[in-house]
């Protein structure tokens, strides 16, 4: 008897004991338990067995077989929504400083950062790197050192290093306590001219202060990490409704090497989960489609990738679960027409139910449901604020599941599922999508254009 494998991370047609055994190994050596796995406990397993989800990495992979293993001992019918990418792999990069005296630094390159032979050069200090000062500075050749608070996006520090005839970019880290923010060079994938790394901010500190008293400051620079297309998917779940209009609940499941990516953004994919489970066995209204996409952190394309399969699929609204702890309000993200449908699921909860910030409705943009709002679909996220002492580590080495409690996952999941539900259940919510003019008002309206060109997600004017 032959398998066939919808899995696009696995050869297509396998024996069925092969194909067995394979997914026995992909999910870490686990079998599916007996009883399904509370959403904080298979997130537990996810972090513990796995690591970080790079996209296009064998742990993504790996891990989102886990996943569709768990959704389908659930008795889903998980769907693989199949997609190429640019990808990128990190490699075993240094930076040291050679001068004054020889020390290592504590950096993460950003993704799209392209191999490049070791050489050293000098350090000079472009603080907020406004042009002004800019012109000031004897900048070619060197490596520039960028202050956190400045207001430059990646794509225009990438522009500026290499107009300025810069080697390389340090960007100090805005997180004190050695911590690195692991991030995109680029939105669009492309690689990067010149090497940006993330730079431990007591480190660049250190070396502004060296500068300001004129001594001079030598780095040694070798990168290894290097571009490669990828091969890659989004996982979805289809529950049929009584109507084909949609309500589309997507998190995205990847994340960053350096950490297990429990914040950023296991917290979301406990929710998802979470969400499966209350959904067994239910027949809402609209058809409730659960997706979990792959390539948000490099340039959110597993979202733009199921956006634009769209199609004319009608579409009553998309809720966006990126990085959403326990709500404290429920968030229309600029649309007016979705508010009413918004108010009055908050005010049926009731006062034990009502949320501190109730219905909010302010655009922002860099999640995965920025490509649905350029679709012209309605969209909808949560005011979830995660502890102080929890969040400042994310997208670094201490992004652990220890950070994220059971209570965290059950709660924010219990309300997550109450709007899903409500919005699934509402008739009156009819499929609806905006042309292309009130989309662009959406960002204009919340001086988001500027972000959005910058991001490669809206053509420059």
């Amino acid at each position: 008897m032959e398998f066939r494998s919808s899995n696009p991370f696995c050869p297509a047609r396998r024996s069925f004991r092969s194909a067995a055994l394979a997914i026995s190994l992909l999910a870490g050596g686990v079998a599916p338990a007996a009883e399904p796995l509370a959403p904080h406990a298979f997130l537990t397993q996810l972090c513990d067995d796995f690591g970080g989800r790079v996209t296009g990495l064998a742990p993504n992979a790996q891990a989102m077989e886990r996943l569709a293993t768990e959704l389908r001992a659930l008795g889903y019918a998980p769907e693989w929504q199949r997609f190429s990418m640019p990808g990128w792999e990190r490699g075993d990069d240094r930076a040291e400083v050679v001068a004054p005296f020889a020390r290592p630094l504590r950096v993460a390159s950003l993704s799209y950062t392209q191999p490049h032979a070791a050489f050293t050069a000098d350090v000079v200090d472009l603080g907020n790197a406004v042009a002004a000062d800019l012109d000031r500075l004897a900048t070619r050749g060197k490596i520039g050192l960028l202050s956190a608070s400045t207001a430059l996006q990646t794509r225009d520090i990438a522009a500026m290093a290499e107009a300025r005839g810069l080697r390389a970019v340090f960007f100090i880290n805005r997180e004190g306590g050695a911590q690195l923010l692991a991030r995109t060079g680029s939105f669009s994938g492309a690689p990067l001219a010149v090497p940006i790394y993330s730079l431990a901010q007591e480190e660049g500190k250190w070396l502004q202060r060296l500068l300001a008293r004129g001594r001079p400051v030598q780095v040694k620079l070798e990168t290894k990490s290097r571009c490669r297309p990828v091969e890659t998917a989004n996982l979805r779940v289809v529950i049929p409704g009584r109507a084909a209009s949609r309500v589309i609940v997507g998190a995205h499941f990847d994340s960053w090497d350096l950490g297990q990516g429990a914040m950023d953004n296991g917290i979301g994919i406990a929710q998802l989960y979470a969400l499966a489970l209350a959904l067994r066995g239910a027949r809402p209204h609209h058809t409730v489609e659960l997706i979990w996409f792959n390539g948000e952190e490099q340039g959110l394309f597993g979202s733009r990738h199921a956006a634009a399969q769209l199609g004319d699929t009608p579409v009553a609204a998309m809720v966006n679960l990126d990085m959403v702890g326990v709500p404290i309000g429920v968030n229309a993200l600029g649309d007016d027409s979705l508010v009413p449908y918004l108010e009055k699921w908050h005010a049926a909860r009731g006062e034990k139910g009502k949320l501190p910030k109730g219905v909010e409705n302010l655009n922002w943009i860099g999640s995965d449901h920025t490509p649905y709002q350029l679709a012209g679909v309605r969209t909808v996220t949560f005011n979830g604020p995660i502890p102080r002492e929890s969040v400042r580590y994310y997208h670094d080495v201490a992004d652990t599941i220890d950070k994220v409690t059971p209570a965290l996952i059950d709660d924010s999941a219990a309300v997550v599922t109450s709007l899903v539900r409500a919005l699934a259940d509402d008739p009156a919510l009819a499929a609806f999508r905006r042309d292309p003019g009130e989309t662009e008002k959406l960002f204009t309206r919340y001086g988001l254009e500027k972000r959005l060109q910058a991001m490669g997600l809206a053509p420059r004017k």
